[in-house]
């Protein structure tokens, strides 16, 4: 039975894609920003691309924080990708501003500590023990990345202790590629932009909605 899955229309420019890469591993794809369409799918994805501060204002414009939110209440999936993740997060600081994130996990997205930035291209995954999203991924599998900003590991300690599975890449310092917690899940790279490895991946998120 195909999976009815909404991508949250809050003007991100991912949206089409995330689209795109959905239907292709076989779910029936909507994307809007209904509240009662978003709150009834079996499964909602939450793009992002840009700032931070930008992504969480067209969030809060049409209500996409709240929505989130009541979601997890309801134990109803989430996939958070890329800013999409970030945006999960208490807050995010870019340029020296802070800005309050959704709040559904703990911790703070900063800079990364790295030569090289924005981290662009592809990398692989340090999957996590009992990870879902990357179950039958092989190691060393490449997934795409564009970002300067993510959570670094020196502040992923609470998140960790909650008991989320946390899979780890590295760019100039390791940091969060993705994460696992109930019904919350999420990833730092572009699953859409990654080809079959990342049809994979959503496809293993598919399956359990």
């Amino acid at each position: 039975m195909s999976r009815q899955v909404v991508v949250l229309d809050y003007g991100s420019g991912n949206l089409r894609s995330a689209q795109r890469a959905l239907a292709r591993v076989g779910a029936d794809v909507e994307v809007t920003a209904d509240a009662d369409a978003v709150l009834e799918c079996d499964g909602l994805a939450v793009p992002g691309v840009g700032a931070f501060a930008a992504c969480m204002s067209g969030l809060r414009a049409v209500g996409g924080d709240k929505l989130i939110a009541r979601r997890i209440e309801l134990g109803r999936p989430v996939l958070g990708i890329c800013v999409g993740m970030q945006v999960l997060f208490t807050a995010g600081v870019e340029h020296g501003i802070w800005t309050a994130g959704c709040g559904a996990w703990p911790g703070t997205v900063e800079r990364l500590d790295a030569g090289v930035l924005p981290h662009m291209g592809w990398n692989t995954v340090a999957a996590a023990p009992g990870s879902v999203l990357f179950a039958g991924i092989a190691p060393g599998t490449r997934f795409y990345f564009v970002q300067s900003y993510a959570l670094r590991e020196a502040g992923a300690g609470e998140l960790a202790a909650a008991g989320a599975r946390i899979s780890w890449t590295e760019q100039g310092e390791p940091f969060a590629a993705a994460a696992e917690h109930g019904v919350l899940w999420a990833t730092q790279f572009h699953p859409e932009k990654s080809g079959d490895a990342g049809a994979a991946l959503l496809s293993n998120w598919l399956e359990t909605l």
